[in-house]
């Protein structure tokens, strides 16, 4: 109340990669409406649990998210503090992600693009329980497999490197009890995280002119969705992610 006394309402609000991170997002969207002209238009950006669901994407659910949001979740949300979901789009960031625009209710007709992902949704079935059936199996196989693959490489003497120390990295190594006897180090461009160790591996952090410097056998991306961006980079390296289900590439 006190920030919408101070500043004149606003034509434009944008809240990207906020939403999932509030805890009482109920009353942080109320917020946004009492901030916001009668005219105006809200742009929120979040992961979408659709994506999360389809992709095996169980790394990505750790502690600074508080929400895992779909489109049915938000209208919710915004109805309740006299808002509307008037237009959307999909993006591929973070795995695949929503852009969502919110207007005051009855100030503009939805588009089409929003009933489409509403149909989606239902025809997932996120409002049942039957969408989530067999998550925790697929999140299983998925850190069998890549404790697999690191086990093979141990036996072969083949060395692994990891890429990237990221929050969802660190998710999934803790989760697999994966530590530095198998993935002997993590190179991050961060020089921030350089020379420090991951927390509860406590496997090393790197520079990434370490993967040059040793020519290891594979790289293990952690950051999956940095996949083509790497491949650009590692010309020649062979790279492999866990998530949704073990695979290899080829740098080009």
């Amino acid at each position: 109340m006190a920030l919408a006394a101070d500043l004149e309402q606003a034509d434009l609000v944008v809240a990207n990669n906020v939403l999932a991170h509030v805890p009482d997002i109920n009353d942080f969207v109320a917020g946004i409406a009492r901030l916001l002209k009668p005219t105006g238009r809200v742009s929120i950006e979040c992961p979408h649990l659709l994506r999360l669901l389809a992709g095996n994407q169980f790394d990505t659910i750790y502690h600074e998210h508080y929400s895992y949001l779909s489109v049915r979740v938000v209208q919710r949300i915004a109805e309740a503090a006299g808002l509307e979901v008037v237009d959307l789009e999909e993006l591929p960031t973070h795995g695949g992600s929503l852009r969502l625009w919110l207007a005051h209710q009855g100030s503009t007709d939805p588009t089409p693009a929003v009933q489409t992902v509403l149909a989606a949704e239902a025809e997932a079935g996120l409002e049942t329980l039957d969408a989530y059936a067999g998550f925790q199996q697929r999140a299983e196989a998925a850190k069998h497999g890549l404790l697999e693959f690191l086990l093979q490489a141990k036996r072969e003497g083949k060395r692994v490197l990891g890429y990237g120390a990221a929050a969802k990295g660190n998710t999934l190594l803790n989760y697999a009890g994966i530590r530095a006897d198998l993935l002997s180090a993590v190179a991050d461009r961060a020089p921030s995280k350089q020379g420090k160790l991951l927390p509860g591996s406590h496997i090393p952090v790197a520079p990434p002119e370490q993967i040059s410097a040793e020519s290891p056998d594979a790289v293990l991306v952690l950051p999956w969705n940095l996949i083509e961006e790497l491949r650009q980079q590692l010309p020649g390296m062979e790279l492999v992610a866990a998530i949704p289900e073990l695979r290899r590439w080829r740098g080009i």
